[in-house]
């Protein structure tokens, strides 16, 4: 883990309903929500990681 967050009462409350619509959205199991969050962020990931290669590169 590269970065630690802290969050405020308003943002925390704010992510809270997020992940709420986001299990909703996969009929209440977390545990699917949560693997299709881990798979987005893998993908996200990787292209940042893309982004990064090719700034260092055209540097």
């Amino acid at each position: 883990m590269d970065h630690i967050l802290t969050l405020d009462s308003r943002q925390e409350a704010a992510l809270q309903v997020i992940a709420e619509k986001f299990i909703a959205q996969h009929k209440g199991d977390a545990l699917k929500a949560l693997k299709e969050m881990i798979v987005l962020n893998g993908h996200l990931q990787e292209r940042l990681d893309a982004v990064e290669g090719w700034r260092r590169a055209t540097r």
